[in-house]
């Protein structure tokens, strides 16, 4: 059975949960999340607590108890505190400018990359090889950090591209005569 789903969500003060039929929404200070609540899962609220439980007894259902545990716990996560990725431009002329609701990215390509934001997220760039996205949502945020990443992920010999802050790259020596 899943450890996870027995550890119970705290709910903060200032966080609304509404269990709905077929919906769980969390509203809090930052915003408002909602999650489709699936059948094989059955939530509770006990005072300031969400249980899970699975509804059946098959593998499934203990694995989704799981999983809808700490789905919820992110969204909880999020909408008191929300989240934030950073990354880094490591290279010769590698530049990012956020501007407005697009972030525009100079890595080395005979043209400018221009990577417009979902709503929700957030871009700053506090110098010009830093990058630094905020949202409420882990799964948007990670998302839209993974596709910037994806556009020129660090080479595995000087360590040029871009990566997360606490991202280790590990170089390969040259190869020699």
């Amino acid at each position: 059975m899943s450890r996870v789903a027995k550890n119970p969500v705290k709910v903060p003060g200032g966080v609304e949960v509404t269990l709905g039929a077929d919906i769980i929404t969390v509203k809090g200070p930052l915003g408002v999340l909602s999650q489709r609540a699936h059948k094989d899962v059955t939530v509770e609220r006990k005072d300031d607590e969400l249980l899970f439980a699975p509804a059946a007894t098959t593998h499934e259902s203990h694995a989704l108890s799981g999983t809808y545990r700490a789905l919820i716990a992110n969204m909880v996560k999020g909408v008191t505190a929300g989240y934030e990725k950073k990354l880094n431009l490591v290279g010769v002329g590698y530049k990012a400018q956020a501007q407005g609701d697009s972030l525009n990215l100079a890595l080395g390509f005979s043209h400018p990359v221009v990577h417009k934001m979902p709503a929700g997220v957030k871009v700053e760039t506090p110098s010009q090889t830093e990058i630094v996205l905020k949202g409420i949502d882990k799964q948007v945020v990670g998302q839209v950090a993974a596709e910037i990443r994806a556009y020129r992920e660090p080479e595995p010999y000087k360590g040029k591209g871009v990566r997360y802050a606490d991202e280790v790259v590990i170089l390969k020596e040259t190869k020699k005569k």
